[in-house]
């Protein structure tokens, strides 16, 4: 990870000449919004809806369109989660992912997951070599692509699971176990999957404790027509020029801790806690077609998802507190992974996607 340079402005220092919004502002919060967090914050906060709106202008020169994407993939990165994105071949997911590591000034490895890949290949592993010194040999451990602060697992479920069981003592707990050994991971660390839907056939779907790390399931769609045709002028022309490095991993690491500490009003862990409950049909608060349609539901790690997703949605947008609006914004894709439909389900159409959206309904219209 490269240090910020000594002239790069901290993001948690107010810029030079910066005030905080007025009323007129639509940006501004509230007045108690603003007192509960210090000042120092509120211009950092200001700073990093800048650094994001810089950073979709540089993504744009590559991806056109997929908005809705790159924000969630932005909140995922500064709420310090992972991020499963899920797309039909040919839709740019591993040229957003590659793209977003050429905005900052953070290694990046990239892993094309196969069938005969193996999870050394993923940690690294222990190799013989002799000593300069004293001529013995002796065993030198040789780190593998993970030690890096970005990691693109591409296609991940081309992989069997030994292998990509290899990943979640990383995910989980940023660091890797080779033969007894303990090695830390350097900071910040994100691990970004992407997923065909419909290819089944060599893939080994991913376990349910595997998906459950991860912060967002991203569904990437089809361009719109208007997209579509600016893809066939824009990508067949002269080579793209290299994308500008925008941000440090120090800066990523502040804007991180600066999200953690983003003022959540009680009702809306209320409103969390709620919806993650009634997803689960052994639940007493679960409706009743939660209980026809839902095999499993959401877990406790899904209650911090949303709350850190409304708190990064919020801070990159500008605002000084998490809201309702933002609970229900990253609800989608906190959720439609780990909501397990059954069989009455799936023989009716109704996925784990259609199931998130009709709870959220539900509850807005209580």
């Amino acid at each position: 990870m490269d240090s910020r340079p000594a002239d790069s402005p901290d993001p948690l220092e107010p810029p030079a000449g910066a005030e905080a919004p007025g009323p007129d502002d639509p940006s501004s919060a509230s007045p108690d919004a603003l007192e509960t967090l210090p000042p120092d914050d509120v211009a950092a906060i200001d700073e990093l809806g800048k650094v994001y709106q810089s950073l979709k202008d540089e993504l744009g020169k590559v991806i056109i369109g997929q908005h809705e994407v790159v924000e969630q993939l932005a909140i995922c990165l500064f709420s310090r989660g992972h991020a499963l994105l899920m797309g039909v071949p040919g839709l740019a997911k591993t040229l957003l992912i590659s793209s977003a590591g050429e905005c900052m000034h953070l290694s990046f490895s990239r892993i094309q997951f196969t069938p005969d890949l193996m999870p050394a290949d993923i940690t690294g592993t222990d190799i013989i070599q002799e000593s300069a010194v004293t001529g013995k040999r002796e065993f030198e451990y040789i780190k593998g692509p993970i030690f890096a602060n970005l990691l693109l697992a591409d296609e991940i479920n081309r992989a069997p699971a030994k292998t990509q069981s290899a990943l979640l003592e990383a995910m989980q707990e940023n660091k890797v176990t080779v033969l007894g050994r303990t090695y830390d991971l350097d900071k910040p660390f994100f691990v970004l999957a992407t997923q065909n839907p419909i290819e089944q056939e060599g893939t080994y779907p991913l376990p349910e404790a595997q998906l459950d790390r991860f912060m967002f399931l991203i569904e990437v769609d089809y361009p719109s027509e208007a997209e579509e045709r600016r893809i066939a002028r824009e990508t067949t022309g002269v080579d793209r020029e290299p994308l500008n490095a925008l941000i440090t991993g120090e800066q990523v690491l502040n804007f991180q801790r600066l999200v953690r500490r983003m003022p959540v009003p009680d009702h809306i862990y209320d409103y969390a806690v709620e919806i993650v409950r009634k997803t689960r049909p052994a639940s007493e608060d679960a409706p009743t077609w939660i209980k026809e349609y839902v095999g499993w539901g959401a877990g406790p790690r899904a209650v911090q998802y949303l709350v850190l997703g409304a708190k990064g949605r919020a801070a990159l947008r500008g605002n000084y507190m998490a809201s309702l609006e933002d609970i229900e914004a990253v609800a989608v894709p906190v959720l439609s992974h780990r909501v397990i439909t059954n069989f009455a389900a799936e023989s009716q159409g109704m996925t784990s996607k259609k199931v998130v959206e009709r709870l959220i309904e539900e509850m807005r219209e209580d």
